[in-house]
């Protein structure tokens, strides 16, 4: 595929007063690869912000207004929800911490516009991980779906215990006690985290992490993981947080330095590195520069940069080269790597290859 529909998306996200030349072919592949990097209706609230509204064609609007009437919709349902998680956790002695797309939403922040959600995410202490998945499966939330040795790995290594699903709503819950798994080469402290979350105005009950640490859990999340079909638009989400948060003059100097007080200085490197390729995120010299001891040696970096260039794009043919499928592989190879040593890994992956495929899983409840 040429790289000018390759990169069709990208540049329509640097640039979205583009699209006033773009043909109807451009449109089409513009919206395909906006589904299948969940950009649809972010893309759509970009147009609107610059004025550009009607300037999409009426044979590719309504794919935009469809993504935005759903959108609104998660919004709406993610309100509903954190209303019934602080309801079914109210004798939970810690305050309720909602992380990722669902605290944008409940704090109304920029990354939650036009922003698609397949769960929500909250952060509680290890030592309440009991009480609270109690409360919850007295709420109507249970695990299901997961066979027992997806189950034992969870709650053995994980940072989170197994996805809780609704019985009557289907919504999905992920509790986490950590922002990574315990066997995970870097340990950042979730105390340290949960001493800074903040309280969000008109709901009661609910906190979000600091400015700087969502920023550093979207980016530690997005770089921890091996499966990046939505890479792109976590990344949108970071743009928009650092936008959001860089208006303090003093933001740049706190994130740098929670970073290496979390052990996630390489995590961030590798976000502001890749925010400047895709979206020409403004970062300033002072940031990068304080970040030249998280930043790995030159080939680790080249290796790097030929594998997130390639699965950071919309999971979509037209953005794929000869090389996509490897650089998914490596990613893939990676997380694990990161996540868990060798001699947990090796059994690990046997596990899910030549065993997981054959055994059957439980329908969930």
């Amino acid at each position: 595929m040429e790289a000018s529909t390759r990169d069709l998306l990208v540049r329509t996200l640097r640039t979205p007063a583009a699209v006033a030349r773009f043909s109807m072919g451009e449109w089409d592949m513009l919206v395909r690869q906006a589904r299948a990097a969940g950009l649809l209706a972010r893309l759509a609230h970009r147009f609107r912000q610059h004025g550009l509204a009607a300037a999409i064609p009426e044979a590719a609007r309504w794919h935009f207004d469809a993504a935005e009437t759903l959108a609104g919709k998660q919004r709406t349902a993610v309100h509903w929800e954190l209303q019934q998680l602080r309801a079914a956790l109210a004798d939970l002695d810690s305050p309720l911490i909602v992380l990722k797309g669902a605290a944008y939403v409940a704090a109304s922040l920029p990354a939650a516009a036009g922003r698609m959600f397949n769960d929500i995410d909250i952060l509680v202490p290890r030592e309440r991980l009991p009480q609270a998945e109690s409360a919850l499966m007295l709420a109507g939330w249970h695990a299901g779906g997961l066979s027992e040795y997806d189950k034992r790995y969870y709650r053995r290594w994980m940072h989170e215990i197994p996805p809780l699903q609704h019985v009557q709503r289907a919504t999905v819950i992920d509790v986490h006690h950590a922002i990574l798994p315990d066997t995970a080469r870097y340990h950042p402290d979730p105390a340290k985290l949960r001493s800074r979350a903040v309280a969000v105005e008109g709901l009661s009950g609910i906190h979000v992490l600091a400015a700087e640490d969502r920023i550093l859990h979207s980016a530690t999340h997005l770089f921890h993981d091996g499966e990046l079909p939505h890479g792109l638009r976590d990344l949108t989400d970071l743009d928009l947080l650092l936008r959001d948060a860089a208006v303090d003059p003093d933001f740049w100097p706190r994130l740098t330095a929670r970073a290496d007080e979390l052990q996630l200085g390489r995590s961030l490197f590798y976000a502001l590195r890749y925010l400047r390729h895709y979206l020409d995120t403004p970062i300033p010299t002072s940031a990068t520069a304080a970040l030249d001891a998280a930043a790995p040696n030159r080939a680790t970096l080249a290796l790097m940069d030929s594998i997130f260039t390639r699965v950071l794009a919309p999971d979509h043919a037209s953005c794929a080269d000869a090389f996509t499928p490897t650089a998914r592989l490596a990613a893939f190879v990676r997380a694990h790597w990161l996540r868990m040593p060798a001699h947990l890994l090796v059994p690990h992956l046997f596990h899910k290859a030549f065993v997981s495929p054959y055994q059957r899983t439980p329908k969930a409840a």
